[in-house]
């Protein structure tokens, strides 16, 4: 078996901004990785720091490398634009679909713990 992210195999694909990656993501992740047992985790950066994106790219995917380290070799992180749509032709030969998570995880909130840092200044 190869110890590296295997571009020919069929993979996840998981979207998303991640400001910041919480145990709801890590939750997703775990789930999208047991489809395919690989995951290409895009994160959308939009190049200037705000109050929906206090966190620059190079944060993110190393607070997620981190978080994640166990899964090593099982994922790949690309950065991409702010996605506005999500668009296919016609039978593509792939699903789209939500993953379903525990009321407890589907309740974890990004803008809930970007205010709880903020207003301990740790952001």
């Amino acid at each position: 078996m190869s110890n590296k992210f295997n571009w020919r195999k069929k993979t996840s694909i998981y979207i998303g901004r991640f400001q910041p990656f919480h145990t709801g993501h890590e939750q997703v992740f775990i789930k999208a990785l047991k489809k395919n047992n690989q995951v290409a985790i895009l994160i959308m950066d939009s190049y200037k720091i705000n109050k929906k994106n206090p966190f620059q790219f190079s944060y993110v995917k190393k607070k997620i490398n981190d978080k994640l380290k166990k899964y090593k070799n099982k994922f790949i992180i690309i950065k991409i634009p702010v996605v506005g749509h999500v668009v296919y032709g016609r039978k593509v030969g792939y699903k789209i679909s939500k993953i379903r998570l525990s009321k407890k995880f589907e309740e974890i909130s990004a803008t809930k713990i970007r205010n709880k840092h903020k207003s301990l200044k740790l952001i």
